[in-house]
């Protein structure tokens, strides 16, 4: 049989997955067509973004996780969306925050391993406009959207 698991994950991680009406149906003690009004009735109203998998990442082959933190020059203060825009083209970045304190962005990267990180900040990350970076690794991950691991 031919292996597309690659392809499923892209769509998956581009939000491609579903919910399970029958089995929130029978969780929640309640018809599946009123579970399919209500979701759809969330979704109209922007209140549900997108559905994704859930992955153990370490098998899918990107199990190095970093947050970087990251200070901004003076001339891109102004703009973090600027920046952001820019960064959230690249499918390593899980998530950019723009957030107060020492910092103006923090970003979730995954990437295969520690070299594959290293390339991707210093081709990508280190630019004009950013005068610091300071990067933590996640040693291990417990939680991730409402879902113990």
């Amino acid at each position: 049989m031919k292996d597309i698991k690659q392809k499923l994950i892209k769509l998956f991680k581009q939000g491609y997955s579903t919910p399970q009406i029958a089995r929130i149906a029978k969780k929640i003690k309640e018809p599946s067509t009123t579970i399919h009004y209500n979701i759809k009735k969330l979704e109209k109203d922007g209140a549900i973004k997108a559905y994704n998998a859930v992955f153990d990442y370490d098998k899918i082959g990107i199990g190095y996780c970093t947050f970087v933190l990251i200070r901004l020059s003076p001339d891109e203060y102004g703009n973090p969306e600027r920046l952001s825009k820019e960064l959230s083209k690249h499918d390593e970045i899980e998530s950019i925050d723009i957030i107060t304190g020492d910092w103006e962005m923090i970003l979730k990267v995954r990437t295969k391993d520690k070299d594959e990180y290293f390339n991707f900040m210093k081709n990508v990350i280190s630019r004009k406009g950013v005068t610091k970076i300071t990067t933590l690794t996640s040693l291990k991950q417990v939680k991730t959207e409402f879902v113990n691991l």
